[in-house]
Order: structure tokens, then sequence, then C-alpha cells
């Protein structure tokens, strides 16, 4: 890979993102054949949280380890990034311990300020504005399950949030449909939606979850407010009546589409536990991926 870190899958070529899911691949089918990995042998990855979490920490610790690397945990009391000492700062002095930097923020600016002053890889874990590694497990997830990329409808029923970004970034570079239903005034970043169509993506945003629905490939939904809204779940809630992912919207979607949610998820509001089991789901198969996936841009980035 051409790049030091990963902040954005729009700062990807095709290639790389390819060359990501590959190493991903790879990784898998070794893990499961029992093999052994010391590619990141000595090396440490400073995990830095402002938010909690289950499967970024959980994947990013277990991750190094397969690799023969070690984590640490630097939770949101243990740095308080910009409060008690400046984003600056704390990106040079970890560049002085550490091989690699994940951190999972609430603003997309400190991830920036952490890889434009940091002399090691950082990985952008999750930010307000984007979520770049919960797409390459989902690309990862799509791509074993639908043996291609290209030509797909991806339907994305809810906000337009980092989530969806990442996934309209994701779905430019590898020539998916991206088709968006929300409710009027929570469309997606409009500056991330030209610069997916400038190089030739396909973004199409409605406010009809049917039409969204229609033919799709892949179902996909979020909760609609996100860690830190929680003060507008009640007005986000009345917003998206009618946006849920139920079985009423899987009859609409292909036959053989797949449900996906990056989880966790709130069963009755934007997706019904019965359409979470359905056959075609691949909520938790993209949860795995999550860790073989991570576990390539590591390697790619670390090693």
């Amino acid at each position: 890979m051409r790049v030091k870190d990963l902040i954005s899958l729009a700062e990807l070529s095709t290639e790389e993102i390819y060359e990501i899911l590959e190493t991903a691949r790879n990784l898998k089918l070794e893990l499961r054949a029992g093999v052994k990995h010391e590619m990141l042998a000595g090396k440490t990855l400073g995990m830095v949280f402002q938010k909690p979490s289950l499967r970024t920490r959980v994947s990013f610790e277990t991750g190094m380890t397969q690799l023969g690397g070690h984590a640490i945990y630097l939770g949101p009391e243990d740095i308080k990034l910009g409060k008690r000492e400046m984003t600056e700062d704390i990106a040079i002095v970890l560049s002085r311990y550490v091989d690699g930097i994940m951190a999972r923020v609430f603003e997309h600016k400190t991830v920036e300020d952490l890889a434009k002053y940091a002399t090691v890889p950082v990985i952008n874990g999750l930010s307000d504005l984007l979520h770049p590694c919960q797409i390459m497990g989902d690309l990862l997830t799509i791509w074993e399950k639908k043996r291609t990329l290209e030509g797909l409808k991806l339907a994305f029923i809810g906000d337009g949030n980092n989530v969806a970004h990442s996934l309209i970034n994701g779905c430019a570079r590898v020539g998916m449909e991206f088709r968006i239903a929300c409710p009027t005034g929570y469309e997606p970043d409009e500056g991330i939606v030209a610069a997916a169509r400038k190089i030739g993506g396909s973004v199409v945003i409605t406010h009809d979850p049917k039409e969204a629905a229609a033919g799709a490939d892949v179902l996909y939904t979020d909760v609609w407010a996100s860690m830190g809204e929680e003060d507008k779940a009640e007005l986000k809630k009345h917003a998206f009546t009618g946006f849920t992912v139920d079985e009423d919207l899987l009859d609409r979607a292909d036959p053989d589409a797949l449900v996906m949610h990056c989880l966790p998820a709130h069963y009755g509001e934007e997706i019904t536990y019965e359409a979470s089991r359905s056959e075609g789901s691949a909520i938790f198969d993209q949860a795995e991926n999550r860790l073989h996936a991570q576990k390539a841009v590591l390697a790619l980035l670390m090693s």
C-alpha cells in the first residue's frame, strides 16, 4: 500500500482496497487452517478510545495477538485527547512508544490530527464522519458471499451517518451502486457524495425505503441515533418512522439479498429481530470479518 495511514477509504485506490480484501481472505483461511503468524512480532498497537466499544476493541486486540504483536488499550480517562494534553503532543509521544495507533474518536479532526503529527501508521477506528474499518469488513463479507462486488446494488436504509459515508466511499471504488433511503434532512454529506460521483460512483438518494430496496443485492441499516447523540434519540425515532428493515422490505429486494447491520442493533427500530435472523442475514459474518479485514490493514501498514 502506498498510504501511511487508513483514515478514509476515499484515499485508497481500487487496487489497494482489493489488496486489503485479498490479504484478509488469505489470513482468514490460514487462521482456520491453524497457521501461526509472527509478522508483527515485537510490535505494539496503541488503541486510543474516546468511545466504548465491543467489536472495535476486541477485533483489533485479537488481531494484533494473532499476528504476533501486542495491543495497549488507552481509554477515555487515560489520555483525554485535546483536554489533558494537545493531540499533537500525544501523537508525537505515542510514536516514540508504539508502532501503530488506532483511534476511535468523536470528532474526525482528532484522527486527522493524530495522522498529521504521528510518525507511525494511524488507523481510523471510527469518527463522527467515517468508519472505514467497518466497511472493509463489510466489503469482505459481500465479496465472500456474492463472489463479486462490481455491479451490485447496496441499499442503505437509515441516517446519512459515518457508516453511510464510508459505504459511499467504498462502493464508489469497487463499482457498487449505493442507494440510501432517509428522511428529509438526514441525507449524507454533500461533499462525500460529490467526490464519489466525480470518480464514477453511483449514489442514489431517496426518501422512500421501498424504492431503495427494490431489487437490491444488499439491504444495510444502522442505528438511527449514534453514540453521542442520545439527546436526539427520541427526535430521530419519530423522524425515521417507516424506515425499518423488515420482511416487507426484504420481499422487495433481490431474493438472494444479504441483510447487513454493523451492530449494535436496536431491534424493532431500524431492523426487526426477524429480519436480522432471516436466511440472507450476514450480520454476524460481517462482525467476524472486522477481525480479518483489520488484521489485513495492520499487516499491510505495520509489517
